[in-house]
């Protein structure tokens, strides 16, 4: 099954029922944000995108949380039932100055806190707050396996992600229930990881990583999408909720298993030391740190995945 099709086929379910109550979107232009969006309109749900540009429709609201933490007129719209904060500054734009980490801490500490504050002090405040937050979180921890009662790790990511989650606490505060989604690697089509990885292989100019035995903790794009309305629609959890698939692999399976999806041989290794030259630090946080990340709330709540091998996710992306 395709990914346009997983996510149709998960869409059409019996929660479809027309209902009044918004969802606030932030992030919409992404990958995730944007399947996202569309899974939301065909579950009838009215939906208020908050966007940087100039707005284009009434349900549209420009909002620089660097600039202006407030969101105009959101008190005005009548009942939200939930609000989705999905946005950040994209990890892997560029090399990692001191400059740009600022900004991947504070594209996402500050946009969080000023939501959060935002929906507290609403006259009728959402239910619900999903905040994005990532796989990240752990760290670098070699061959353990993690879940959601794993404590955080060390490191540049690790210590954003701890501050992204706590910058939900007025929401909490407030009595709204929120959950941070620790994301893995998110694999479909389109301009995310897979995008950029796909020409190199296409070519068959891919390997593995390092040494490539480094965890990857990953979840399909169909299933990301499913994970995030189905805790939408579960009032129990709460807190941290790990959005990776049942079964993290190695760079090196991930590799072949790439490989083998487009019919190329995968036998080039980046060596360690070429990725730190080129890449500098954001080399061993984003492609050599390791982490084993299982979604324990998921599989405990009855969370059923669509793609829970990688093969399957692959398949589904590049159908």
């Amino acid at each position: 099954m395709g990914t346009r099709e997983s996510i149709s086929a998960m869409q059409e379910t019996p929660n479809t029922a027309k209902s009044d109550r918004k969802i606030i979107l932030s992030g919409a232009s992404g990958m995730l944000g944007s399947a996202l969006r569309d899974a939301l309109a065909s579950r009838n749900k009215p939906i208020l995108t908050l966007v940087r540009r100039p707005p284009t429709s009434p349900a549209e609201f420009q909002w620089n949380p660097a600039a202006d933490p407030a969101i105009p007129n959101l008190d005005a719209l009548g009942d939200v039932s939930a609000a989705i904060h999905l946005s950040g500054a994209n990890v892997a734009a560029h090399r990692w100055t001191p400059a740009f980490k600022r900004e991947i801490l504070e594209s996402r500490v500050r946009s969080t806190s000023a939501l959060a504050t935002t929906l507290a002090a609403l006259r009728n405040p959402p239910q619900t707050l999903l905040v994005a937050s990532a796989a990240g979180i752990y760290g670098d921890r070699n061959g353990q396996l993690l879940d959601e009662s794993s404590t955080p790790g060390s490191g540049f990511l690790a210590d954003v992600c701890r501050q992204w989650e706590a910058a939900a606490q007025p929401a909490v505060q407030a009595g709204i229930r929120v959950v941070n989604l620790r994301l893995g690697v998110v694999i479909g089509p389109g301009q995310g990881a897979l995008g950029k990885m796909l020409p190199i292989f296409r070519l068959g100019l891919g390997g593995p990583l390092g040494s490539g035995r480094q965890w990857m903790s990953w979840i399909s794009l169909a299933d990301a999408i499913s994970a995030i309305l189905f805790l939408l629609e579960t009032p129990a959890i709460e807190g941290p909720v790990n959005l990776t698939a049942p079964s993290p692999i190695t760079n090196a399976q991930f590799t072949r298993a790439l490989a083998h999806a487009v019919h190329r041989p995968a036998i080039l290794p980046a060596p360690a030391f070429a990725l730190r030259l080129a890449l500098g630090e954001m080399a061993d946080e984003a492609l050599l740190s390791s982490a084993r990340v299982y979604p324990s709330k998921l599989i405990s709540a009855g969370f059923q995945f669509a793609h829970p091998t990688i093969a399957q996710a692959l398949a589904a992306a590049l159908a």
